[in-house]
């Protein structure tokens, strides 16, 4: 006689939340009666904490909210706001849905590619700057745009973008 194979139990998550954003996230959970609906605010205050979302991270999210984790690894493929790999000091996002390309977003984002010398999903050497295409900033009466860090540049040309390089630099 047969036994039924013993399942494995999940390992606990390599990463813990500290002390203060323990406290977000409890915060966060108080707003909704389903912990699942808390996704997307716990993987923000992840990403907060520790710039990105890295496997271990995604892991303490499902964790926190009881979730599988291949479905907290969707949501977080599917918003371009979560950073699935480390970003530079400096996240430059280009929209570059017709409104800005119309603008000039495409040629943008070409000087930046030559200026920078990097592409899209890219970081410089020194870790200063990410580059990305990203689609609608909901910005299109001030295309082309482009959003960095957590900042919206409007009505860009190559040498507005030039003197906002030079700032962050």
């Amino acid at each position: 006689m047969s036994q039924a194979p013993v399942m494995p139990q999940e390992a606990p998550p390599a990463l813990a939340w500290p002390a203060a954003r323990a406290a977000e996230v409890e915060e966060a959970l108080s707003h909704y009666p389903n912990p699942r609906s808390a996704v997307l605010p716990v993987l923000w205050i992840a990403q907060r904490e520790w710039g990105w979302l890295s496997p271990s991270a995604l892991r303490l999210v499902a964790h926190t909210l009881d979730l599988p984790e291949p479905e907290v690894f969707g949501i977080a493929t599917f918003y371009t706001m979560f950073n699935l790999e480390p970003v530079g000091r400096h996240h430059l996002q280009v929209c570059m849905t017709l409104s800005c390309s119309i603008m000039g977003a495409d040629r943008l984002f070409k000087h930046l590619e030559h200026t920078l010398g990097i592409g899209h999903g890219e970081t410089t050497k020194d870790g200063r700057f990410t580059l990305r295409r990203v689609e609608c900033l909901a910005a299109c009466g001030g295309g082309p745009c482009m959003q960095v860090n957590f900042d919206y540049h409007e009505n860009l040309d190559e040498a507005k973008v030039d003197r906002l390089l030079e700032t962050l630099r």
